[in-house]
């Protein structure tokens, strides 16, 4: 089963953590899971992927602008009614916005008929309600966190797909 990590990243940061997300995704067991930037990716596999997640950096407590045109423009075109979707954020400071910026994505998701998960609450800790949110100073003890979140994100996909 295949699983497309979409992110827009300036530092490098957030591709980092996607290529967290990517790489858990992968230890899972019937899962190939890969990152791309919104400015270099696969069409067909994430045509194919019946998981979506997408990622950010937030600027000014929101998604980046780039991010949020190409939600708009170009991620409608990999067909994503009926997939499996999720968010990150990845921020320079804490409190800065991540949660909001995480909405927005999920808010696009859930209007082009995806199916949104996190883990929330049923899964113990750590509790990652929306999507996980990384920053930057503390992006080590972060990392783990992305790490689980991949591993239940490739869970709830089989549950559902395989």
């Amino acid at each position: 089963m295949k699983a497309s990590i979409f992110y827009h990243s300036v530092s490098g940061y957030t591709k980092d953590m996607a290529e967290v997300i990517a790489q858990s995704m992968n230890n899972s067991s019937g899962m190939e899971a890969k990152a791309f930037s919104i400015t270099d990716y696969d069409a067909d596999w994430a045509k194919e992927s019946q998981c979506v997640i997408i990622g950010t950096p937030i600027y000014m407590a929101t998604l980046s602008g780039e991010l949020k045109l190409w939600l708009e423009k170009v991620a409608p075109t990999f067909g994503l009614a009926g997939k499996l979707g999720g968010a990150f954020a990845t921020e320079q400071y804490i409190h800065g916005g991540g949660e909001a910026g995480i909405r927005v994505i999920l808010d696009h998701l859930l209007c082009y008929g995806m199916l949104t998960y996190s883990g929330g609450g049923s899964k113990g800790k750590p509790v990652i309600h929306l999507g996980p949110v990384s920053v930057n100073q503390y992006a080590e003890d972060c990392r783990a966190t992305f790490e689980i979140y991949g591993q239940r994100m490739a869970q709830k996909a089989m549950e559902l797909f395989a």
